[in-house]
């Protein structure tokens, strides 16, 4: 009972958080160019499981005020999962004790996905191919320039433990 009422905590804290830091930069979380410092805590999910369902539930809620509408919702929502997923079970390949692997999905299934939810709405499939780009980009900068230093911390001072 306890271990599921710390993993419901936990993965609610992290959709809290996970949605805060989306909506508190808003004009740069959405659009065809964009920096979700959240994306950072992809992260969370190489310490623990409860990051999935919690950084899931955080984009869900941060993309009901996505320009893109239901389909952002939807396509994001999934790339979150995806990623969260993704991150947890490569968590443990490492090269020199860092899993440089883990945030890739992040990277790759945002950009592909965020990049169709806009395609969809604005029917430009060169903005596609730009968007996928631009979005990639901004989740390396996220997932690695800032999810590896949190991951650091987190490590250090144990607060997922």
């Amino acid at each position: 009972m306890k271990k599921t009422i710390n993993f419901t905590v936990t993965a609610a804290m992290i959709a809290a958080i996970y949605a805060v830091l989306t909506l508190a930069i808003a004009p740069i979380s959405f659009g065809q160019i964009q920096l979700r410092i959240s994306e950072a805590m992809i992260m969370f999910a190489c310490i623990t499981p409860a990051a999935i369902p919690g950084l899931t539930i955080g984009c869900v809620l941060s993309n009901l005020a996505s320009p893109y509408g239901i389909i952002d919702i939807i396509l994001g929502s999934t790339a979150t999962l995806l990623a969260a997923a993704f991150a947890y079970s490569t968590r443990k390949i490492q090269i020199k004790k860092l899993p440089w692997l883990s945030p890739l999905g992040a990277v790759i299934f945002n950009a592909f996905l965020v990049s169709l939810s806009i395609k969809i709405v604005s029917g430009s499939e060169v903005l596609y191919l730009l968007t996928t780009f631009q979005i990639g980009v901004g989740q390396v900068l996220a997932c690695y320039g800032l999810g590896f230093p949190l991951w650091f911390i987190l490590q250090k001072t144990n607060l997922m433990k």
